[in-house]
């Protein structure tokens, strides 16, 4: 090997290693911050989704080595304000991660917050307007959350899919029927909500 090459691959290995200190670096300093913004993020939406909660406490299972986490809203006369949970879950072109709001009696939604999504600009990213994301409050889970396509809802259980987008908003259905189903299964009324 000849001098030329080897001080060619000598300072490109000088530089990769600074590069890479420098951003591990970078990272250390910055990785907190994100976690706190994550963890805000999170709290806002828990406030979205359960409007009359003034406070929540964390209620974490383990079932089959898979940790379930729910909310439990406390409305300002310490009383349950329901509960709310993360449903996450497959779109058309990435993970959706949408914060779901239930009321006490476990039978309609009070809101929804779409918190993480890549959906297609102008189409499925959608999803996270008002308009869309307001046809969940009050909405009935049983028997699921369904969508209708080109017309208004005609059952209390319906939502209107986006035009264009209706991959999109079946993903935000099956995201939402699939979490509601475990938290129903895991997390029953008279357990959390006493």
């Amino acid at each position: 090997m000849n001098k030329k090459v080897f001080k060619m691959i000598l300072v490109l290995s000088l530089t990769g290693a600074v590069s890479g200190g420098i951003l591990a670096k970078v990272f250390h300093f910055a990785d907190p911050l994100i976690q706190e913004n994550k963890r805000r993020e999170l709290r806002e939406a828990i406030f979205v989704v359960l409007p009359e909660a003034k406070d929540y406490q964390t209620i974490e299972k383990e079932i089959n080595k898979e940790k379930i986490t729910v909310y439990k809203g406390i409305d300002a006369n310490g009383s349950s304000a329901g509960i709310a949970f993360i449903a996450d879950g497959g779109g058309f072109q990435g993970n959706i991660r949408i914060m779901v709001g239930l009321n006490t009696d476990y039978l309609k939604l009070k809101g929804i917050k779409i918190l993480e999504q890549n959906e297609t600009p102008g189409l499925g990213n959608r999803i996270k307007e008002p308009e869309f994301e307001g046809q969940f409050k009050s909405l009935e889970i049983k028997p699921k959350v369904e969508y209708i396509k080109y017309r208004k809802p005609e059952k209390p259980n319906q939502i209107q899919a986006i035009t264009g987008a209706t991959i999109s908003s079946d993903a935000v259905v099956k995201n939402i029927n699939n979490a509601v189903e475990k938290v129903l299964k895991n997390f029953p009324s008279e357990e959390i909500l006493k």
